[in-house]
């Protein structure tokens, strides 16, 4: 028995030697300098931290969004920074949005040679308070969008046989988690698709990456949709984001995924509680579905017929302030999710890092 672990554990050590080793290699034969990235949701978020990496490594970008005061913000911001920035107002679950928004990159930059599907959107409630339209939307904006995306981009990224598509998935993807059933319903269709894109690709050239992270502190949660009891969802949800040990700092965040593109990883998990999730749920589904069951009976607001969603920012909860939510605050003031009001006061310079005085 010794004589097992001991061998176990040489054959480990080694393993995990020579993923390091490779991940290197990797790293330093791939760089984003010169290249040609079309990223959506580049606005706010984590699409906006990724594209202040992008482009201070050299990177020509490609951002869209919807609202276009948000994403002349982001532009201006990156531009500041050194950046060619090309950006496109559109909505990408509008069937013709894809083609079109490749179609500007090609005729801007002449190529495409990275795709990072980002954009995203919450809709945190229980699942009588939740309608079929919120499910038809997640659908639309996790699969479909992403799908008609690589299909418009695959003809320029298969051009050079190093181009590179990274599907920001979600833990969400894999684990089912309670009070997320849309989202995670459509992360898990966007899994098994960018899982199978990365077989089909890769001898042509085209190298995918699942991106499967946990809670990313990006000061996303106030522009979630949140239904049900309102003020409850969002406080358990906004005070999981901002606690250190649940949710990781954006830049870090941003930083190893676009890493993990880099390399051509086919799956990234991040964050050590989503690894733990993943790992388990891979052991014993049946245990973790019952410990979901559990949270969901005994940690989380029970369902209501109210079937209104509103956003995170205007439940009371928000309005009122918590302590506990700063580094989620501060995250939101940084990564330009405050609302339109607020982000014109920033594009007027009066900039700062904290969240405005109503919080």
């Amino acid at each position: 028995m010794s004589n097992f672990l001991r061998n176990a554990g040489i054959l480990s050590l080694g393993y995990f030697a020579a993923k390091s080793l490779y991940r290197s290699i990797q790293h330093k034969r791939y760089s984003f300098y010169g290249k040609v990235v079309v990223l959506t949701g580049g606005s706010r978020g984590l699409g906006l931290v990724m594209a202040r990496q992008l482009v201070q490594e050299g990177a020509y970008l490609c951002i869209c969004a919807r609202d276009e005061q948000e994403l002349s913000l982001a532009r201006m911001e990156l531009e500041d920074l050194g950046g060619h920035v090309l950006m496109v107002t559109c909505d990408i679950t509008d069937p013709k949005a894809p083609a079109y928004l490749i179609e500007q990159a090609v005729q801007a930059y002449g190529r495409i040679d990275v795709l990072i599907n980002n954009a995203g959107q919450m809709v945190v409630g229980p699942y009588m308070s939740m309608v079929e339209q919120d499910f038809d939307r997640m659908m639309h904006l996790y699969f479909y969008a992403p799908l008609r995306l690589i299909e418009a981009a695959l003809p320029y990224l298969r051009q050079h046989g190093q181009g590179r598509i990274l599907n920001i998935s979600s833990i969400g993807g894999k684990v089912s988690v309670p009070h997320l059933l849309p989202y995670c319903a459509a992360k898990f269709a966007l899994t098994g698709l960018s899982e199978g894109l990365y077989a089909s690709l890769k001898e042509e050239g085209v190298l995918v990456t699942t991106a499967c992270p946990g809670l990313m502190r990006t000061g996303s949660p106030r522009n979630a949709d949140v239904v049900g009891n309102h003020e409850q969802e969002y406080r358990i949800f906004k005070i999981s984001d901002s606690l250190p040990p649940l949710a990781i700092e954006a830049e870090r965040a941003a930083h190893k995924l676009l890493n993990a593109c880099r390399r051509g990883d086919p799956e990234y998990i991040l964050t050590v509680p989503a690894k733990l999730a993943s790992l388990i749920h891979g052991i014993s589904p049946s245990t973790v579905i019952r410990i979901n069951e559990l949270i969901n009976r005994w940690m989380l607001p029970q369902g209501t017929e109210n079937k209104w969603a509103i956003k995170g920012y205007e439940t009371q909860y928000e309005k009122d302030g918590d302590p506990l939510t700063q580094l989620t605050d501060q995250a939101a003031a940084k990564n330009n999710e405050y609302t339109h009001e607020y982000s014109q006061k920033r594009a007027s310079g009066q900039r700062n890092n904290d969240a405005p005085s109503s919080l």
